[in-house]
Parts: structure tokens; C-alpha cells; sequence
């Protein structure tokens, strides 16, 4: 079980920190880098390339403004890509947002929530979890503790 972050900036890293922060929790084994798609692109797509070979088995791309690193990633590998769209100080994100989830068809890239790390990383324990029984039974726990949670407080609310 092994999962790839790359992020276009290492400004990017307090969002995508949530995110390796859950993966670690259910066990999966993450490893980030920060690779650009304008800066390092020959670096991004040799990552890329050779990540299904390196054991990666799902890859989550953070990126902001242009955020194309996303689709430069999926572009040449069959591995799932993760688009996380990070919020810019220009359009709240929308940008990236709109970058990473309108990739053309045949090069798919799943889109989660503007600095949605934690369903960044959800999502691909979801994708591993087809593989992992384990990790099956570690999400049913946390569904439930996630329940349990709102039971608490509603039981708590005094109005």
C-alpha cells in the first residue's frame, strides 16, 4: 500500500499535510515530493512514468493556479491520479479547480474539494481498499467514529 503526493510548490505542503496525516493513520505507506509541471516537467513525467514500477499504486497531484500538474502526471501512467486543487491568493482556487477537473477524455483525473487533503487521501485508501481487506475495516471504523462523533454532540446541544 503505497501512495505518491506530489505538489507543485512546497508552499503547498500545510494543506497536503492533512492528508499524509490520514494515510499514516489506516497504515498506508506516502512519500511527497514537490515536483512542477512548468518548473521540473521533464522530473514530473519521469516520476510519473516509473511510479507503478516504484510500487506506487495511486497518485495524488497538488497543485495550484494552472494546477496542471494533475493531467501532466495521469498523461503517462494508468495509475489513479488524485487532483487536489489548492487555494491561490488570485481566484480562491477556482482556478485550480477548474485546471484539474476539466482534463480532456482518456486522460482521467479525480477532482476533490479546494484543499479537500483529507478526501484526497480518502479517496485513494478507497481505491486501495479494492485490494486491502484491511484497509475495508479500517474505513467501516472510521465511518462509525465519524458517526459516533455527531451522536455526541447532538446529545450535547442543550437547545
Amino acid at each position: 500500500m503505497k501512495v505518491a503526493i506530489i505538489m507543485g510548490s512546497d508552499s503547498d505542503m500545510p494543506v497536503v499535510e492533512k492528508g499524509i496525516k490520514i494515510l499514516r493513520e489506516f497504515g498506508v505507506e506516502v512519500q511527497a515530493h514537490v515536483m512542477s509541471a512548468h518548473r521540473t516537467p521533464h522530473r514530473a513525467l519521469a516520476f510519473s512514468e516509473s511510479a507503478e514500477s516504484a510500487g506506487f499504486e495511486v497518485i495524488i497531484a497538488a497543485a495550484g493556479k494552472a494546477a496542471h500538474l494533475p493531467g501532466v502526471l495521469a498523461a503517462v501512467t494508468i495509475l489513479p491520479v488524485i487532483g487536489l486543487p489548492i487555494k491561490s491568493s488570485t481566484l480562491d482556487g477556482l482556478d485550480s479547480l477548474f485546471s484539474i477537473v476539466q482534463m480532456p477524455t482518456g486522460i482521467p483525473v479525480a477532482t476533490v474539494a479546494i484543499n479537500g487533503a483529507e478526501n484526497a487521501a480518502l479517496l485513494a485508501i478507497h481505491i486501495l481498499s479494492l485490494k486491502y481487506d484491511v484497509l475495508k475495516e479500517k474505513l467501516r471504523a472510521y465511518r462509525k467514529k465519524m458517526a459516533d462523533e455527531v451522536i455526541l454532540k447532538d446529545a450535547a446541544l442543550k437547545y
